[in-house]
């Protein structure tokens, strides 16, 4: 009686922590889950989100509702991601400037490193060094040209301060020696209205948000700021093969979520969001707006994210950058 009483006793506590364990990693962990953007609607990082969203709701069965939360260059973003639900119902596409830059230019209200858990890398890709018509710039040596004879006249648009853009124009200021003045907005979207309507003469921008643009003429590619040309844009050079080897500033947007979600539903978005990332169908969408997906596992985003820490804070020191 004993041996059978102490049997069936083990076999409902093994039963009983099965199903403790089985709805503590219970996947998704709502039918809505939040993916949040830290900028506003229209630019590549909202591009991106709403392509990979689409697909990722599909395959779990769930309502991928995009958020964002546009301001500081994206921090605003990461504030609510670092400080948000923790049961794993709330993702984070960070960016390239919160998670790796602005720890360097100002004091963050989070910690990308002890507040964010990384899942896994996004996309990457370089910016498009762009002008408006009017300014009857139209090649990159002749934009370098009129920064040299004019000094503080010729301004650039960024996404916010610390952000890739900003990063790009002011490295560009360091090895050109050019004084060209930054212009922060809050997101891609905003600073293309900018430069269209003129209120604005340049832009590092994304190829996503400008490409459009290109293509009718009412803006001018002079150079990307990547190592490689862009296959959209064959003809445009590199800032680096136009007199200034090394220059390389490429963006990028990894998914993260709060460092308070367990580790299985961490683990799980990984293997989900790596799914969707290489999947035929949104690999061509995000190609074609300039986007190369680049998933990979967890660890080598954190990583990644601490050599892009390491070097962003070199450069920020070297050139005694500041932030706005």
């Amino acid at each position: 009686m004993n041996t059978r009483h102490f049997i069936r006793t083990c076999a409902a506590l093994a039963l009983g922590l099965s199903a403790v364990c089985g709805h503590a990693q219970e996947f998704p962990p709502k039918k809505t889950i939040t993916m949040v953007v830290g900028f506003a609607a229209g630019g590549a990082a909202d591009t991106a989100a709403r392509i990979i969203a689409k697909k990722l709701g599909d395959n779990i069965g769930a309502s991928v509702v995009i958020d964002n939360r546009g301001g500081a260059g994206g921090n605003i973003a990461h504030q609510f991601a670092a400080n948000g639900p923790t049961d794993g119902s709330t993702i984070l596409f960070g960016s390239v400037g919160p998670l790796t830059i602005a720890q360097h230019l100002m004091k963050l209200p989070y910690d990308p490193v002890k507040d964010l858990a990384p899942i896994t890398m996004g996309v990457n890709f370089p910016n498009v060094l762009v002008v408006h018509a009017g300014t009857g710039i139209k090649t990159f040596a002749e934009f370098i040209a009129y920064a040299k004879k004019n000094p503080g006249k010729l301004d650039f648009a960024s996404t916010g301060p610390g952000s890739a853009s900003h990063l790009a124009g002011e490295l560009m200021n360091d090895m050109a020696g050019i004084d060209t003045v930054h212009i922060p907005y809050k997101g891609g979207a905003p600073a293309l209205q900018d430069l269209l309507g003129e209120r604005v003469a340049s832009y590092y921008s994304t190829l996503s948000t400008s490409q459009a643009y290109i293509e009718n003429g009412k803006l001018i590619p002079l150079a990307s700021t990547g190592l490689q040309r862009l296959k959209s844009l064959p003809k445009i050079p590199t800032i680096a093969e136009s007199g200034y080897p090394g220059f390389s500033a490429t963006n990028w947007y990894a998914f993260v979520a709060s460092s308070k979600v367990p580790a299985p539903i961490l683990d799980r978005w990984n293997a989900e969001l790596v799914k969707v990332l290489k999947s035929p169908d949104v690999v061509e969408q995000l190609n074609s707006h300039g986007l190369t997906p680049l998933p990979g596992t967890r660890d080598e985003l954190a990583k990644y994210m601490a050599k892009e820490t390491a070097t962003w804070g070199r450069v920020i020191r070297e050139r005694k950058i500041t932030g706005e």
